[in-house]
């Protein structure tokens, strides 16, 4: 699925693994956070991502007053999680918007995970 963007110079479709790669990186390179998760449908393992599948533990949905974005995380042992949570919010809203230019509503983080350094 792709966003339409109608503009004086014509039309511009941003497909949504764009807007999950850009989100995915900027989660990842926050503080505390280990890395992408996913959830498997058979058994509910949870599971991190490497680099090249990390656009599987984000979902993009297209609203009216914008893009909603889950993104489920892994976090390391000991971080404040609400304060990491606020700081991947605010850096993935103002990255895409500032990057695509498209409006962002809601940006929901799900901590599915904490990784215990051994």
């Amino acid at each position: 699925m792709a966003i339409l963007i109608n503009s004086e110079f014509g039309n511009i479709s941003v497909n949504n693994n764009v807007i999950a790669s850009i989100a995915g990186a900027v989660a990842t390179k926050s503080y505390g956070v280990v890395g992408m998760a996913s959830k498997s449908k058979k058994d509910g393992v949870i599971k991190l991502l490497k680099l090249e599948n990390m656009s599987r533990g984000i979902k993009i949905d297209v609203e009216d007053n914008g893009i909603v974005i889950d993104l489920h995380i892994i976090v390391e042992y000991g971080v404040n999680i609400n304060a990491i949570c606020d700081s991947i919010v605010h850096n993935v809203r103002y990255q895409l918007e500032h990057n695509t230019g498209l409006k962002v509503s809601r940006v929901n983080v799900v901590v599915e995970s904490v990784r215990v350094k051994e």
